[in-house]
This record gives C-alpha cells, structure tokens and sequence, in this order.
C-alpha cells in the first residue's frame, strides 16, 4: 500500500485521477466479465452486495468528502459549514435532474418502472444508464479529491484520495455484474452483456479528469466541490441503491451489506486518510 501511495504522489492531479478512475472502471469490469461464468447471481447474495456497495458510498460522502469539505472552509460557525451546505445542495439537485432527464430503469424494478424522460430504448440499455448515472458522483469524488492533493492542503491527503478509490473500486465489482447479468437473462450475448455491463464505468475517467480540473484551476471552489460529490453520492444511495434492495425478502442481508460496505469505507479512510 506504501508504495502505491508513493507513485501516486509523484503524478500530476490529472494523471493521478485518470489512473484512479481507470482503475475503478476496470474492476466494474473486471465485475461485469463474471457473466462469463454465471447467467444468474443467488439473489441474496446480489442484493447483499447491492447493500454493500450503498454502505460503501454512504461513508465516502461524509469520511472523504463532506469531513474534509468542511475543514477546508474558512470562517467559523455556521459561516464555516456553507460551503459544504450549499455543494451538498447542488450535488443533489445535479443528480436529481439528470433522474428526470436521462431514461433508465433500476435493476431489480419492472420494466413499466422506467423512469427519466419516455423513451422506446431497450431494457438492457435503460439498466446500463441506471448504473451509468451510479458511476458519476463517483468518478467526480475521486477527481475531486486528487485535485485537492495537487493543492497540499492538508485536508486533502494522498492517503485519503487511495482510500476512496480502493472503496469505490471494491463496490464497482458488484455494479459491473449488476448490469451484465439482467442483460444476459434478458437473451443477449455474454459478450453484448459484459460490454455494456463494463461500459457503464466508462464516465468514471471521464468526470474525474473532469473534477481534478476543476478544482486545480479553481481553488476555492474545493470546499464546494467535495461537497457536491457528497449530495450527488446520497442522492444516488437514497433514490436508487437502497430502493434496489428491498424489492424481495432479502431486505436484512441487504442491510448488513450495507453495514459492512460502510464499516470498510470508514476503516479505509481512517487508515489511510
């Protein structure tokens, strides 16, 4: 772990962020590439690691990013907790508004369940863009986060910027597998299945090029910034992750998972952060 923090500190904040995010893209694939292996997962042990994945995102949101959001704000009082306050806001509302415009549909809901904008789109693609949706708070924090390192705010460490990537990593391999194996019941190929199921990763690199950008040229919209990765994060476990598990009579494992994944993502920060 030493030394992949020691090579990541000797990158740029651009660089270190595509590397970041390419390697969580690659464990949604790596994710995606079990329907292989399997046309089905035990729907148990899928909802568990649906909760899972939440519990993991639930502890980003405030270890990695609303903790650090609100150190890095100046002033004291409540003057010091709005820039948190109002990132939070905006990432929520950003989530919010690309539920209602972008068609998709949640995995484990019935096709007349479909939500954003009426399309005539196919089921595959509508749970490919449902995950899609998942993937770009994320991609965003871990930008975010790298860009804040290139700054040498303490806040922002190096340590931290690894943590969240490794948590975000470990609960992308049940996301990939959450859109390729829907689509494979649904008839398709496994490769057509494992292409879309890898592909919903593709706007990680993406956005976090995007957010390491973003706050390396703008420095005082970090605070803001983090904040925004947060409010996108809960507003994507509240409105779809946590939804997804509770459709079937595994809704205790579902909430285990979710313990664990938080548990994890709380070690992972703590310990390395």
């Amino acid at each position: 772990m030493d030394k992949i923090i020691s090579f990541m500190e000797g990158t740029t904040p651009v660089m270190g962020a595509l590397i970041a995010t390419s390697f969580t893209w690659a464990m949604t694939a790596f994710g995606a590439s079990l329907v292989f292996l399997f046309k089905r997962i035990n729907r148990a042990f899928f909802d568990g690691m649906l909760g899972f994945t939440g519990g993991v995102m639930l502890a980003a949101s405030f270890w990695s990013l609303l903790a650090p959001s609100i150190a890095l704000s100046p002033g004291e009082g409540l003057t010091k907790v709005f820039p948190a306050a109002i990132g939070f806001i905006l990432g929520a509302l950003f989530l919010y508004l690309l539920d209602q415009l972008l068609p998709h549909l949640h995995v484990n809901f019935k096709e007349d369940e479909k939500e954003g904008v009426k399309s005539d789109l196919k089921r595959p693609t509508l749970l490919f863009l449902a995950i899609t949706l998942h993937n770009i708070p994320e991609g965003l924090a871990i930008g975010v986060m790298f860009g804040g390192v290139a700054l040498g705010l303490p806040e922002a460490t190096i340590g931290g910027a690894v943590a969240l990537t490794l948590g975000i990593a470990i609960q992308n391999f049940p996301e990939g597998a959450a859109v390729a194996m829907p689509i494979r019941r649904q008839g398709a190929s496994r490769f057509k299945s494992f292409w879309y199921g890898q592909l919903s990763a593709a706007v990680e690199p993406i956005f976090g090029v995007i957010g390491a950008l973003a706050v390396s040229f703008f420095t005082p919209l970090l605070p803001y910034a983090l904040a925004f990765s947060a409010g996108a994060m809960i507003y994507v476990v509240v409105e779809e992750v946590i939804p997804e598990t509770q459709r079937d009579k595994y809704t205790d494992i579902a909430t285990m998972g979710l313990i664990f994944g938080f548990v994890l993502m709380m070690v992972l920060d703590a310990g390395l952060g």
